[in-house]
């Protein structure tokens, strides 16, 4: 026949060195991430990383194909939660929020601590997740 012609399966550019498969009528190029570890992301990690993807696109996109969105996200995670757990420590010393208060009334410790951390998680938020 004539006009029977066939394409390869697979092509490589020796230029770039990137290999492309056939896909239908069309070369894609073989692209893969490079392989990351799993580490966890917590709840400051995972709201960086919207944040980061609704107002930071190039940085975001940025790390994403470049491998090394989870352990930035997880190294934000971490960074924010020591910071919350450092600033609830100075600002219960600062409110005489201690131990002995804990003894004696337990319901008002407990209603001062979770003051204490509501706004130590938005001065973390403010400072380490919209930023």
């Amino acid at each position: 026949m004539k006009g029977d012609f066939t394409m390869e399966k697979y092509i490589s550019n020796q230029k770039t060195g990137i290999q492309y498969t056939l896909v239908g009528d069309y070369y894609l190029p073989d692209f893969t991430l490079p392989d990351e570890g799993v580490c966890p992301i917590g709840v400051y990690g995972r709201r960086h990383g919207d944040y980061l993807k609704q107002n930071s696109r190039v940085f975001y996109t940025e790390l994403l194909t470049s491998g090394k969105l989870h352990s930035y996200l997880a190294d934000v995670d971490e960074q924010a939660r020591e910071q919350l757990e450092l600033i609830v420590k100075q600002m219960a010393t600062q409110e005489g929020v201690i131990e002995t208060l804990k003894a004696e009334n337990q319901i008002l410790w407990v209603q001062k601590m979770n003051s204490i951390r509501n706004r130590a998680a938005e001065i973390v938020i403010d400072e380490t997740i919209y930023c």
